[in-house]
């Protein structure tokens, strides 16, 4: 279930940016050849940073990617890791639901005043702003789940569950994944078409 969810997460969030490499192509061809402008292409990077941010957050903690200074994680006992795991996934979690929950009175202002971008195209706020806001409640309930996971853990004396799950993945784990992923293309290419 989870690589499912990684794996439309992923989708969505490189379709957002191939759609907007292909308008900022069109942009670009437009006004070199044809001196004609979409004008919006910049307002249009800007709504794909947003909402591509909110994915890749999630992304990020679903693959154990968040960056944490683990240089003596390693070395410390196995309860202390786990307690340090435990804490790291908390806090993502709170500032989780801190950000969904700041997130929810901007769509509220941008409701009540009827906020549109200062653009030529003048797009209604709550637009853009109801996607970015989806993907910052999708990543509050996944980091929240995975808090109540590792909590749960914790709780039943699972140091070790809770270290394998929760720890920074280690440098030999990503070296491990790299090569996989170079010997499966290696026998993508090798193989009879």
């Amino acid at each position: 279930m989870k690589e499912h969810i990684e794996n439309v997460l992923a989708w969505i969030f490189g379709a957002i940016f191939l759609a907007l490499s292909v308008v900022v192509a069109v942009e670009t061809l437009s006004r070199k050849l044809f001196s004609f402008s979409l004008q919006g292409a910049d307002e249009l990077g800007g709504y794909a940073l947003a909402v591509g941010s909110t994915i890749a957050f999630s992304l990020a903690l679903m693959g154990r990617n968040h960056i944490r200074v683990d240089v003596f994680h390693e070395r410390l006992p196995r309860a202390l890791q786990a307690f340090l795991n435990w804490f790291a996934v908390a806090s993502i979690a709170a500032f989780g639901v801190f950000m969904a929950w700041v997130a929810t009175k901007v769509i509220v202002d941008t409701m009540q005043y009827g906020s549109t971008a200062q653009t030529p195209w003048a797009t209604p706020l709550i637009w853009p702003q109801s996607v970015w806001y989806a993907g910052l409640v999708i990543f509050a309930l996944v980091a929240t789940g995975y808090a109540l996971r590792a909590s749960w853990l914790g709780v039943q004396c699972r140091i070790d569950s809770l270290n394998e799950d929760f720890q920074p993945r280690s440098a030999k784990e990503e070296l491990k994944e790299e090569l996989d992923d170079l010997a499966n293309r290696q026998a993508a290419e090798g193989a009879p078409r």
